[in-house]
């Protein structure tokens, strides 16, 4: 967004070392979704954060929008897919205003492990558009 508004190509190069980060650090599982921390000693046990996913496909969409580098959108393509499958979306039985489950909002404080969170929806909802 910065490089949005701005056109300064700092901001660009750094989403995309934000983005290469991301995409090739050795804790991200193969479905693309993250865990919580990159950096915890449970992993491969750790909750997942399909928050942070979402805002990681959102973004690379946009990215991929300014650079037209096919592996951005190749990667968001990856993470809407692996997000929409019974692992990720919440199961119909669940009363609750929610699209995805398996996000993490607060750890060090134990708030919102493995649950639902409206951002996650919303920046789904969001990638889904900017890949329209």
């Amino acid at each position: 967004m910065c490089y949005r508004y701005t056109k300064d190509p700092a901001y660009l190069k750094q989403a995309e070392a934000t983005v290469d980060f991301f995409m090739t650090n050795k804790n991200l599982p193969e479905d693309g979704i993250p865990y919580w921390d990159f950096k915890d000693p449970s992993i491969p046990n750790s909750a997942r954060d399909v928050s942070a996913a979402m805002v990681m496909a959102s973004g690379l969409y946009e990215l991929y929008g300014y650079t037209k580098n096919e592996k951005y959108l190749a990667f968001a393509d990856k993470i809407m897919t692996s997000v929409q499958t019974e692992k990720y979306i919440l199961n119909a039985n669940i009363k609750a205003p929610f699209i995805l489950d398996h996000s993490t909002g607060n750890w060090p404080k134990h708030d919102e492990i493995d649950e639902p969170i409206i951002y996650a929806d919303y920046y789904f909802l969001e990638a889904l558009l900017r890949r329209k």
